[in-house]
């Protein structure tokens, strides 16, 4: 007789971005711990906290993946639970949905693994394909660019208050962004569905966190893209790219037909990324928009690094209203 209960098994799969023949998804397999993100007492959110990151993964697990045209193929997850399919295929633009969407599923296929919840095995995923007739993508932070950090507080103190304490229904979103995103979303046009992606330096524990932000805001889905916990406290090298880099720069090989919109902030290490960025892709940026931090010691080195930059319209902005009213100008937007 066991004593403990063991918890049900699930599959969190990662909004991911593809080709008509590139198939990449990302996930991670671990067991349900039952975090409700519409609980708001101190105690849950503290509670919730705390099973982000102290997680029981399902490492070294067969998965399976089946598509909406029954092709199956699969996968293994890692020590962490995680798992990264990559598969060259064809035709993947003919499943896809009006906005870009690729819909399918994943399940466990080890036949010793029997707690899956309410005895179900499929569990849904979603893969972005841009449609070949998109004016631009939009690639955007999240930290202190959509989503109130305090990335440049003393210590980062805002942040892990923010992230501990705060429900995502509370976190409030900066002014007017939902609205901006959703121009840049439809374009010029104001009909197409351009794809946007949201970098950040969050680790994947805080995935199901801002993905429900993002979605209870109103912004545009998009694919999301954070870091392994574990990675964020190796020793890196001087040449070593940041995540938020690196991520960036695949989404630019993975459509180079596709110009890009950068969208991030003056308080970290965007700026220096974003031009970097400008400067290795010339010819595929069409506006890189920075939102103004309240520290004026970070304001000045951007403005600095910006006089001198001429090659593609960067801006620091104070608000979405700038933003938008530069977009307008330049028909990148209705």
């Amino acid at each position: 007789m066991s004593w403990f209960k063991k918890d049900p098994l699930q599959i969190i799969s990662f909004l991911s971005y593809g080709t008509s023949s590139h198939f990449y998804h990302r996930g991670r397999a671990l067991e349900d711990e039952t975090i409700d993100l519409d609980q708001k007492s101190l105690f849950n959110l503290i509670l919730n906290t705390w099973k982000r990151f102290e997680t029981d993964e399902i490492k070294h697990t067969k998965l399976k993946i089946t598509l909406p045209n029954n092709r199956v193929f699969y996968s293994q997850t890692d020590k962490d639970g995680y798992y990264k399919v990559e598969e060259t295929l064809t035709d993947l633009d003919q499943l896809i949905n009006d906005e870009g969407w690729l819909i399918f599923e994943v399940s466990y296929d080890e036949a010793t693994l029997k707690r899956t919840i309410q005895n179900q095995n499929r569990f849904p995923a979603e893969l972005l394909i841009p449609r070949e007739d998109s004016d631009f993508g939009v690639i955007s932070d999240i930290d202190d660019t959509i989503l109130h950090t305090g990335v440049v507080s003393i210590l980062k103190w805002r942040v892990i208050y923010n992230t501990i304490f705060k429900h995502a229904l509370n976190r409030i979103p900066l002014e007017g962004a939902a609205e901006f995103y959703h121009l840049l979303h439809k374009g010029p046009a104001g009909t197409k569905a351009n794809p946007i992606f949201y970098v950040s330096h969050s680790p994947w524990n805080l995935y199901r966190y801002l993905e429900f932000f993002l979605r209870t805001n109103n912004f545009p889905k998009g694919p999301i893209l954070l870091r392994s916990f574990r990675n964020m406290f190796k020793k890196k090298t001087a040449d070593t790219k940041p995540q938020k880099q690196l991520e960036i720069e695949n989404i630019l090989k993975t459509y180079p037909n596709l110009p890009f919109i950068l969208i991030g902030d003056s308080g970290e290490h965007d700026p220096d990324i974003y031009l970097e960025i400008v400067n290795t892709f010339p010819n595929r940026i069409n506006a890189v928009y920075l939102r103004s931090v309240d520290d004026k010691k970070k304001i000045n080195r951007v403005n600095a690094l910006l006089d001198a930059y001429e090659k593609t319209p960067v801006l620091l902005v104070n608000s979405s209203k700038d933003a938008i009213a530069h977009a307008k100008r330049n028909g990148l937007i209705k």
